[in-house]
């Protein structure tokens, strides 16, 4: 099964990929390996904002992780064609927008390393951070980066 017909079975549509909202580029593919920048959490066309542990629930973060998980697969298949390129993703960075008494910010990450494993199988395990931080760009309350092994063929 390829996986446009994993998403597909999976009811996921892949949004366009984000434009980067300042210097940088989405993905730079460079020795066997993409590296994504760090995406933000779109649902339903509407970018979130807020953060955990104030006026954003754990289950709303860990929805926000998973819009940021699909957008890193967008900007995979923009740049490289097609997401059978995908051999492995190798680390997820979550950085999440949080409160100073707000400590389950493995959870919300979990919401982006799920999808990696429901798309990708054992391929899509990988190692993680997820790191809280008092603000994100845009006011956002996740924003997760990647490192991803790309086949060569």
């Amino acid at each position: 099964m390829s996986i446009d017909q994993r998403l597909q079975a999976l009811g996921i549509d892949l949004p366009e990929a984000a434009a980067p909202v300042a210097s940088y580029k989405p993905v730079v593919v460079h020795g066997g390996l993409a590296y994504v920048s760090g995406q933000l959490p779109f649902i339903d066309g509407k970018l979130v904002t807020g953060r955990l542990g104030e006026d954003v629930s754990l289950d709303d973060g860990t929805a926000a992780a998973r819009a940021c998980g699909i957008m890193i697969l967008a900007q995979l298949k923009n740049a490289l064609g097609s997401l059978d390129k995908v051999e492995s993703i190798l680390k997820l960075g979550a950085f999440v927008s949080s409160a100073g008494d707000f400590k389950d910010q493995p959870k919300v990450a979990n919401g982006a390393s799920d999808l990696m494993f429901e798309i990708f199988g054992e391929a899509g395990r990988h190692a993680r951070s997820a790191v809280g931080v008092p603000v994100l760009p845009l006011g956002v309350p996740v924003e997760v980066d990647a490192i991803v092994a790309i086949r060569q063929d």
